[in-house]
């Protein structure tokens, strides 16, 4: 009977992980790293609550009053045995709010918050490049978007000043894009326009305790070609670096995180390495999307997920599996009106491709795609390993070629990533 009431009512011995609308994933990771685990979501139960989860909490975790009632309930929190975890923008920040409110553990909501304001991020991490600063203003009006990227300079990107996974982010090439991008956004706006940075692009994992930043590793994000290059068509890795390079991405985002008042639990960076050194592009509280993080775990062992539970629980690393393989993920897209009825054969034959670890569809099977994908959402996705670059990459060409849509081209480069030498003898980011 005791053990069935600790069961029910969150009693037990170990550190409580609650979890706010997790994917499975996310659920399986916490349970790797020893936690006992709680899901908080509103509406009826989703395949998270079947992932081992020991607890569901029917909240709209969105209302912060009702998340802080629902979660003081539980016997762990009051006993200052938990934490409360978002792994996606909303989540993250709402988590943050509630470790605050509870008395928990955990990175500030301010610092949250301000990882999210791109605006205000730009202009602190101008502060660690005494030479070269990345140029931007803010607009507040779309119809000043031409005069406004004329000043910065041909290509720019506009952006929203809080937008998340890429959304409304365009790529001005010129006058006329410009002109045009004024209806693409409401007639009062937040915005950022700033310029266009050129160089090889990473996505970066981290984890952070007590103000102190552990890189986790990297992928090289792979741009779609021409006006599509702010949109990504796959990622990659291992990324060999030169070392001096490899430092200084380091560097910008301990700097960064810094910054921003970040101290606890995993972050996601992105950035383009420039001739000048790397620069940032944004950064967030949350570990990167679940693909990305998939990845790291499938060429070098490491467990993004469990490592930030196990952190913020103060949980012993979980066991550590070291790998040395290729990793890729490609993105697959379907023309507007296709009709997706015969996609289980599809799926099936694309996840028996040797080397493919996961095949995800985001298109209800027998749906009809009715539009473009945005920002850094895709119809579907690919994730292979292999032993050498070739063999993934023709893993990776034949699993996306037998779902039927347009993959973008992908070929992982063992070489690794040669940076452009700055163009002065001595500075911050030379060798």
């Amino acid at each position: 009977m005791t053990g069935e009431r600790e069961r029910v009512h969150g009693t037990g011995r170990g550190p409580m992980a609650v979890l706010l609308s997790p994917r499975p994933a996310v659920v399986a990771a916490a349970r790797r790293a020893g936690a006992r685990t709680v899901v908080v979501a509103p509406g009826p139960p989703v395949p998270s609550d079947r992932e081992g989860a020991e607890r569901r909490v029917p909240a709209d975790w969105r209302d912060h009053g009702r998340l802080v009632t629902a979660v003081g309930r539980l016997d762990a929190v009051r006993r200052g045995r938990a934490r409360v975890f978002g792994f996606d923008p909303a989540a993250a920040l709402a988590a943050a709010r509630a470790n605050e409110a509870l008395g928990l553990p955990g990175t500030p909501a301010a610092a949250v918050a301000a990882l999210m304001d791109k605006a205000a991020l730009r202009a602190r991490s101008n502060a660690l490049h005494a030479v070269r600063p990345v140029s931007f203003v803010r607009c507040g009006r779309a119809a000043l978007i031409p005069f406004l990227a004329a000043l910065i300079g041909f290509p720019c990107v506009v952006k929203p000043r809080s937008g998340v996974l890429g959304e409304g982010v365009r790529l001005l090439a010129g006058p006329a894009g410009a002109e045009a991008a004024v209806r693409d956004y409401p007639e009062v706006t937040d915005l950022l326009v700033e310029e266009y940075l050129e160089g090889p692009e990473l996505a970066v994992e981290a984890l952070s305790r007590g103000g102190r930043h552990r890189v986790l590793g990297w992928t090289r994000r792979i741009p779609g070609p021409g006006a599509a290059a702010v949109t990504a068509i796959g990622h990659e890795l291992p990324v060999v670096l030169p070392a001096a390079a490899a430092a200084s991405v380091r560097a910008l985002v301990r700097g960064v995180l810094d910054l921003a008042g970040h101290r606890d639990g995993p972050s996601h960076t992105e950035l383009v390495l420039t001739p000048y050194g790397p620069r940032l592009i944004e950064a967030h509280a949350h570990p990167g999307a679940e693909e990305l993080v998939s990845l790291l775990r499938l060429a070098h062992g490491t467990d993004v997920l469990a490592l930030a539970v196990a952190a913020g629980l103060g949980l012993p690393e979980p066991a550590h599996h070291p790998r040395a393989a290729h990793a890729g993920l490609r993105y697959v897209d379907f023309p507007p009106g296709t009709r997706l009825a015969r996609t289980r054969p599809a799926l099936a034959a694309a996840r028996a491709v040797p080397g493919v670890f996961r095949v995800g569809l985001q298109v209800p099977p027998g749906a009809t795609v009715h539009g473009h994908p945005t920002g850094s959402l895709h119809h579907a996705h690919v994730l292979a390993t292999a032993p050498t670059a070739g063999s993934l990459a023709r893993a990776l060409d034949r699993s996306a070629a037998l779902l039927g849509g347009r993959p973008g081209p992908l070929t992982p480069d063992s070489r690794g990533i040669h940076v452009p030498p700055p163009p002065w003898r001595h500075g911050p980011h030379s060798a």
